[in-house]
């Protein structure tokens, strides 16, 4: 009866250590989940800000800007050029000047009104959210920004004319302060890159 006893004590500490371990894991693996689950959802919502004309006329998939709420290519054919800024007298800055022109569908404008550099495109257009998330994360493909740097990026003052893109032209999908908050939770969240 001895031995029996203590079979039946050593099996049930057994299967207690074992629930408990199932249970600890359990725990951490939800957190991790919750937080991929969050990152994933912010970063959806970021996307299609991304995907909306007002940032994806500035990031083709060739050297020539897009203009309009349909994406068309832009009607001077300007070239980005090397610093994404225009080449030879068809500069950015010829028509984009400081602050928006007045008027119905005039000239966006920002002091700092580029593309991309041609040696790092940025390109948005025909992403899938996965590749997208993929590439603004790598430093070789984001303008060699951190997570940190990338964070303060949502602040940057091209980027937030988005959202005051001159009269005549849709906005983004969301407000700007409801972006930034998916931006920086999709980064804190662990910068999750949604399944392809």
């Amino acid at each position: 009866m001895t031995v029996v006893a203590i079979l039946i004590s050593i099996a049930g500490f057994m299967s207690f250590t074992f629930d408990n371990k199932s249970k600890n894991n359990d725990i951490k693996d939800e957190t991790y989940n919750s937080d991929s689950v969050e990152s994933v959802k912010a970063f959806m919502d970021v996307y299609k800000v991304l995907m909306s004309p007002r940032c994806m006329n500035c990031h083709p998939s060739g050297d020539i800007p897009l203009q309009g709420d349909d994406n068309h290519l832009h009607m001077m054919f300007p070239k980005r050029g090397e610093d994404g800024k225009g080449v030879y007298a068809m500069k950015c800055a010829n028509c984009h000047q400081p602050e928006n022109t007045p008027g119905l569908n005039t000239p966006p404008g920002n002091p700092n009104w580029h593309l991309p550099p041609s040696d790092m495109k940025m390109i948005f257009q025909g992403k899938t959210a996965n590749e997208l998330a993929k590439q603004l994360l790598d430093p070789n493909k984001n303008g060699h920004k951190s997570k940190e740097q990338l964070i303060a990026h949502a602040s940057d003052g091209l980027l937030m004319g988005a959202w005051n893109p001159g009269e005549g032209r849709t906005l983004p999908p969301m407000n700007y302060d409801d972006f930034k908050k998916a931006w920086i939770t999709w980064i804190d969240k662990g910068a999750y890159a949604p399944n392809p």
